[in-house]
């Protein structure tokens, strides 16, 4: 847990300067005769679509689908139905004091949905905030590890010793460092995975005391692709960040649920669950071929009135 914790601040302590200190190591290119080649970037949006009866709709075809980049319409190039694609999963728990009187139940909801999601090739990971954003278990397809990771989240448990506390404020009364959380899970674990990426967030997503700010966090998930989910959980009187949980899960094509009791969190793992497992992968080749880094806004059209698209609202371009 040391190593784990170490790693999450060493992360944080580069942030004070805005940029990360980790970065995967260049590998030299093996020596080959000069090629001249034009770098076009294939963009994939993952698409859950339901009806107006909330179903999930599995039998659509490439030409149900319109997608427009800043308005523009795209050429859809590549379209399949995901059932089967791996899926990369980080499953993050609130363990801030507003959070007590649920852990319990949280925590073994969460198991369950685990058990139910993943399958062979699928890897997921576990990560615990509060004052502290902790890695409880690393990426693993072990049934077992996770098990153990979930179990191992406490509220505003302390950090062990040696753990340099970097710029993030402590606080003696409590904290919840949410977006610092969002920012490391994408940034740090899941910019090198390839293919589906989601984060599972269980959370009141009300933030204190983090040092990045919750767009911050929003562009590390569009710069991963990664989706995220929230399940808003909290106990009357207790504030919440219902808005920003919100903007966070639109503009990343997750979905926000709001939970009240145990069977609706159980309820909601399910519809998750069944979400990850539905999906159209649409692809296409932006007419947009300049490298600036920019944003672009994506948008998805569907030939049925009836039909609600669940996708990502846009992404950065390469930059030279």
């Amino acid at each position: 847990m040391h190593r784990a914790k170490n790693w999450m601040w060493i992360a944080i302590l580069a942030l004070g300067g805005g940029l990360l200190a980790w970065s995967a190591g260049a590998q030299e290119p093996m020596a080959q005769a000069p090629v001249i080649r034009t770098q076009v970037n294939l963009v994939n949006v993952f698409a859950t679509v339901r009806n107006k009866s909330k179903r999930i709709m599995t039998d659509l075809k490439q030409e149900d689908f319109r997608v427009f980049e800043d308005n523009k319409e795209e050429k859809i190039a590549f379209f399949t139905k995901e059932t089967a694609l791996p899926v990369t999963l980080g499953l993050l728990i609130d363990t801030s004091g507003s959070e007590s009187n649920r852990l319990g139940a949280e925590q073994e909801a969460a198991s369950r949905f685990l058990n139910r999601v993943l399958r062979k090739g699928d890897l997921a990971m576990e990560i615990s905030f509060d004052t502290d954003v902790d890695l409880l278990s690393d990426f693993t397809d072990d049934r077992g590890q996770l098990e153990r990771g979930i179990q191992r989240a406490r509220i505003n448990a302390p950090s062990g010793g040696g753990i340099n506390p970097g710029p993030i404020p402590q606080s003696q009364s409590g904290g919840t460092h949410f977006y610092d959380a969002v920012y490391l899970a994408c940034n740090d674990k899941l910019a090198t995975e390839a293919g589906r990426k989601a984060l599972v967030i269980i959370t009141d997503a009300f933030d204190e005391g983090s040092k990045l700010r919750a767009e911050e966090a929003i562009e590390a998930a569009q710069r991963t692709d990664t989706v995220i989910h929230i399940l808003l959980v909290h106990d009357p009187g207790y504030p919440t960040g219902a808005g920003i949980a919100k903007k966070i899960t639109e503009e990343t094509g997750g979905r926000l649920i709001e939970v009240s009791s145990e069977k609706r969190l159980e309820e909601a793992f399910d519809q998750i669950s069944e979400e990850l497992r539905s999906q159209y992968t649409l692809g296409y080749y932006p007419s947009n071929t300049n490298h600036d880094g920019k944003y672009r806004k994506i948008k998805i059209e569907m030939s049925g009135k009836d039909l609600k698209v669940l996708a990502r609202k846009g992404y950065y371009a390469p930059k030279s």
